[in-house]
């Protein structure tokens, strides 16, 4: 354990999941106001790098300022701001019509896209607690129509305080099961998140780390991109769930608790 230890905080970059990595909801895990502390006085480069799209990187801010942590606004990147990067490149100043939250919708603005459920290039579905039948059938149409359908992540659920809540994947589902058209997905695994992070922290791979709670985002993520990866079982994925893949990540740990005890 020290030997996987010693190796992990030789890294000079940290690329770092938030949801079963840094809290549940809003319950801090244990021993990550630590592992903070000592990200900051080893000057090692990190950064947040979160699949949900509902929050702002200024409002992930405020949250763990509210859990009692606080890092600056620029520490955080979100699957909103991805996908709003990838639309930009796909089709400058174009339109959409978003299900999701805040962080998309300020995302996509910020890029120049404007909203539109009239005759959108795309409809972008993200994390949400405004889903409804009348916006899944607003979608529906408007795919059939010729919009191209984007998710901001393809999380089927992530973790809560008390147990999981849908995400992007399991939210897309009708809308692509009723059009017959798959969706694009921009979030983890997609290898563009981890050329943004490594851009971001002005780190090599090699230099890199990837810690997250998730098989098939986080470290997918990370193998694909040829990043060490830490597995934390502190989220989603239990000990017994690895086996189901047919990868297996560099290094294991119960979570980031480990790593300071």
């Amino acid at each position: 354990m020290e030997d996987i230890i010693k190796s992990i905080k030789e890294k000079a970059g940290f690329i770092i999941d938030m949801d079963g990595v840094i809290y549940h909801g809003n319950r801090l895990l244990p021993g990550v106001k630590a592992f903070l502390k000592w990200l900051e006085e080893s000057g090692k480069k990190y950064l947040f790098l979160t699949n949900s799209s509902e929050r702002t990187p200024r409002e992930l801010q405020e949250k763990l300022e509210r859990l009692g942590i606080t890092v600056g606004e620029d520490h955080f990147y979100t699957s909103a701001l991805g996908t709003a990067v990838f639309l930009a490149s796909q089709k400058p100043n174009g339109s959409a019509y978003i299900i999701g939250d805040a962080g998309l919708i300020h995302a996509l603005y910020s890029v120049g896209y404007t909203i539109n459920n009239v005759n959108p290039d795309y409809v972008v579905v993200g994390d949400t607690h405004n889903y409804n039948f009348e916006s899944i059938q607003t979608a529906v149409n408007l795919v059939l129509k010729g919009a191209r359908l984007i998710g901001a992540n393809p999380d089927i659920s992530g973790p809560i305080e008390n147990g999981i809540t849908p995400s992007t994947k399991a939210l897309i589902a009708p809308i692509e099961i009723a059009t017959g058209k798959k969706a694009y997905f921009v979030g983890k695994p997609n290898p563009l998140m981890m050329r943004i992070a490594l851009k971001k922290l002005g780190v090599k791979r090699e230099e890199a780390i990837v810690i997250g709670d998730r098989m098939d985002t986080d470290v997918r993520c990370g193998l694909e991109s040829e990043l060490d990866t830490l597995l934390v079982l502190s989220g989603i994925t239990d000990r017994d769930a690895i086996d189901h893949f047919p990868y297996r990540p560099r290094y294991i740990l119960n979570g980031i608790v480990d790593l300071v005890q």
